[in-house]
């Protein structure tokens, strides 16, 4: 039993992550003529397309993909509730659970993103790929206030590990 409750969170977390992603990228603006960018749209369409039809976008937020997100989250926060205890958990607790666990899910998405992007600029920098053109545009928006605080030192760029413990620690406040 333990075995497939590890298996559906980690497909609902997966889904989770790509509604969020897909909601994280159009408010960074990302260009989705990117091939990673363009696998996001076409894994999240089947939810997002048929509520773009009844909901229309506020300003620069598509609703369709807020809700989308949202959708997701309480159902996988639900699932495994169910799934752990065999009773279903009441509207407001699952609420405020799925939540916690999408800003929880936000924040370990950049955390892990900018990481990535850190690493990708020593390793290979100035070039350019699919992934470090998406990691950019949604990571820059984050990183560029803290730039702007703490400027390269010696050449070396020290906001992504600032950005990363304020996000721990604001995870840790969170949890």
């Amino acid at each position: 039993m333990d075995a497939l409750i590890f298996i559906v969170d980690s497909l609902l977390t997966l889904a989770v992550y790509a509604f969020l992603l897909r909601l994280l990228l159009q408010l960074s603006r990302a260009d989705f003529r990117n091939p990673i960018a363009q696998a996001v749209l076409r894994l999240t369409s089947w939810l997002v397309l048929p509520l773009r039809r009844v909901l229309p976008p506020l300003g620069r937020i598509d609703t369709a993909s807020l809700v989308a997100v949202l959708l997701a989250q309480v159902a996988a926060t639900a699932v495994v509730f169910v799934m752990l205890t065999g009773v279903a958990m009441p509207l407001g607790p699952l609420l405020v659970n799925a939540a916690r666990d999408l800003i929880v899910a936000t924040i370990q998405l950049y955390t892990v993103a900018i990481v990535v992007y850190a690493l990708l600029s020593f390793i290979a920098p100035g070039t350019y790929s699919p992934a470090v053109g998406l990691l950019s545009s949604l990571c820059n928006p984050l990183l560029q206030p803290v730039r702007r605080v703490l400027p390269p030192i010696g050449g070396l760029d020290f906001s992504p590990l600032v950005l990363i413990l304020a996000l721990q620690a604001l995870k840790i406040l969170i949890l």
